[in-house]
């Protein structure tokens, strides 16, 4: 009995160490930034100094229509980023999920931009979208096409096509990952059934699939609404708070306007806000789970 028992504790004991750990290094840091949004903090106080104020930062955030704009701004940027990305990673990932000679450079090659710092890849685009002596203007300058004010007028759009540069890659990698993975019976049953190449995407390739990609679409949408140093140095949240992004609000609310009371409740709302989007796509993928395994079994079942 005494063995059973020490035999079942084990695992958990030589867990615990590690377990207390990442607790603490999760919990600590969370339950701070929680306390501090409810003072009136700033960087000359400890946080046990500063005036406890209760939801005055939430309600002043609340109503903050700089606030506003810069969430819009966010979920803006978020949903295009990642929606073009997983169309394009995906669409990548099965156009080159074959045997096709020099192959193997092509995936090399696509996955290099996701492998550059964000700083260099802002600073990069920055002077591509200059506007005069940018590689865009002078391109179009040579066509006799007018100039384009990329930082300007089109802000918002320039720093998407910047994050879709560098990041698609990261889409391509898991889906075709996913793509690799599936089982080649499945596959082989809808070719002897006379399933046409695309009917195999729509109808085999995709739903199998879907569990992975819906995975790989959380991470970038969590990422997305945490994007900083391109943004930064491309635009620094201008023209106005036009690609103002609320990760760049937090950082600007606690280090220059020095508010890190109303920066903790940005952040706040920030956190409560990727755990709705995650608790939602979870219980998609759940859903989808099941629907691709009763379609593997059926399959199966056909084969």
């Amino acid at each position: 009995m005494r063995t059973a028992m020490a035999n079942r504790l084990t695992p958990y004991l030589f867990m615990a160490p590690a377990a207390i750990i990442m607790a603490l290094a999760l919990m600590y840091p969370l339950g701070y930034m929680i306390w501090g949004s409810f003072r009136e903090w700033n960087p000359s106080q400890t946080i046990g100094e500063a005036e406890f104020v209760g939801l005055k930062n939430y309600i002043f955030l609340w109503n903050d229509p700089n606030f506003h704009e810069s969430l819009g701004v966010t979920l803006k940027f978020a949903f295009f980023v990642v929606t073009i990305e997983m169309v394009i990673g995906v669409g990548l990932a099965l156009l080159l999920d074959r045997d096709i000679r020099g192959m193997s450079f092509l995936r090399t090659m696509f996955i290099l931009p996701m492998m550059i710092a964000p700083v260099v890849v802002g600073l990069m685009w920055r002077y591509m979208y200059h506007p005069t002596v940018g590689t865009f203007n002078r391109t179009l300058d040579g066509l006799g096409i007018p100039t384009v004010d990329w930082l300007g007028q089109y802000a918002l759009m320039s720093v998407i096509i910047a994050d879709i540069w560098q990041w698609t890659p990261f889409i391509f990698i898991l889906a075709l990952a996913a793509l690799q993975s599936l089982p080649r019976s499945a596959l082989e049953a809808a070719r002897i059934d006379g399933a046409t190449p695309w009917q195999q995407i729509i109808h085999i390739k995709l739903p199998l699939m879907m569990p992975v990609l819906i995975v790989t679409a959380l991470l970038r949408l969590i990422d997305a609404f945490k994007v900083l140093e391109v943004i930064l140095v491309m635009t620094e949240g201008g023209p106005g708070l036009s690609t103002e992004i609320l990760a760049l609000r937090i950082s600007r609310t606690a280090t220059e306007f020095r508010e890190l009371g109303v920066a903790a409740a940005m952040s706040n709302y920030l956190l409560i806000l990727l755990l709705l989007l995650t608790v939602g796509m979870f219980a998609f993928n759940r859903w989808q789970e099941a629907r691709a395994a009763k379609l593997h079994a059926q399959v199966e079942e056909e084969a």
